[in-house]
């Protein structure tokens, strides 16, 4: 009894994964046959070598998404120095990193002054989702609107936008670093818009929602804007000293322990 439950739970395994690589007849056929020889000692390692296809596979998948999110490769959790942020903050990241916010579009949006670690975190959240099959595409956010603007003029916007849309995450690092123009403003909107609801952004700003007139220029734009990132959103706060400003200190403080001595 035991042997014919342990049958068809390799064969189920042998067929899920034979489904999963879109080799129907083989996934509809196999096991039955192997079965009605008389073969069913052989299924634990045929699915053994299946397993190794799909893990294969995957990986060569997550190499290929991780290429195409153009995430800088040093910005991990392995390299993001816990120790500085708030431990609420950095469980916040750690499960962002499980990628069940994807399920409802949900966008993160973390803010901060500038050099306190608001791109390595969400870009460690965006390596931990490559890891776990998710594709993500990681940009300044003034580059993709000067690409975004430069497709509008070539009457091929909606196509760039199509584009991005591949992509389950757009992380958007620096918004409002940079004054925008109105037309380049628009096209952010138009991103904006596009997304909503459908597909998750991520982004950074060191400017607070009551400063992001300078980015959209007008009231009820910037109220649009706010209104469609927040709507399902989860907001990070990096209330902590800039790093670089620390490391500065700390050199400066060396360099003066340093000539004491001499």
């Amino acid at each position: 009894m035991s042997r014919t439950r342990s049958t068809i739970t390799v064969g189920d395994q042998i067929t899920t994964l034979l489904t999963g690589f879109t080799v129907t007849t083989a996934a509809r056929e196999l096991v039955s046959r192997f079965v009605e020889a008389d073969q069913q000692p052989a299924l634990p390692v045929l699915l053994a070598v299946l397993e190794l296809e799909a893990d294969e596979r995957r990986a060569r998948r997550v190499t290929r998404l991780r290429h195409a999110s153009k995430l800088p490769p040093g910005k991990t959790f392995d390299t993001l120095d816990e120790g500085r942020l708030p431990a609420a903050l950095v469980r916040k990241l750690r499960e962002l990193g499980e990628g069940d916010f994807l399920v409802e579009a949900t966008n993160v949006l973390a803010f901060g002054l500038p050099g306190v670690g608001k791109s390595h975190a969400l870009c460690a959240v965006g390596h931990a989702l490559v890891d776990r099959g998710h594709s993500v595409f990681f940009t300044p956010t003034y580059s993709l609107v000067q690409e975004l603007l430069a497709a509008k003029r070539a009457l091929a916007l909606p196509r760039a936008l199509r584009k991005l849309d591949h992509f389950e995450v757009l992380l958007l690092d620096d918004l409002g670093y940079i004054q925008q123009s109105p037309e380049e403003a628009e096209v952010l909107f138009t991103l904006l818009a596009e997304r909503y609801e459908r597909r998750s952004i991520l982004l950074t700003s060191n400017l607070v929602f009551g400063q992001w007139d300078r980015i959209f220029r007008d009231q009820m734009a910037t109220a649009a804007a706010i209104d469609r990132l927040v709507h399902h959103a989860v907001l990070l706060e990096f209330d902590v000293p800039s790093y670089r400003t620390e490391r500065a200190k700390r050199r400066s403080h060396g360099g003066a322990t340093t000539d004491a001595a001499r």
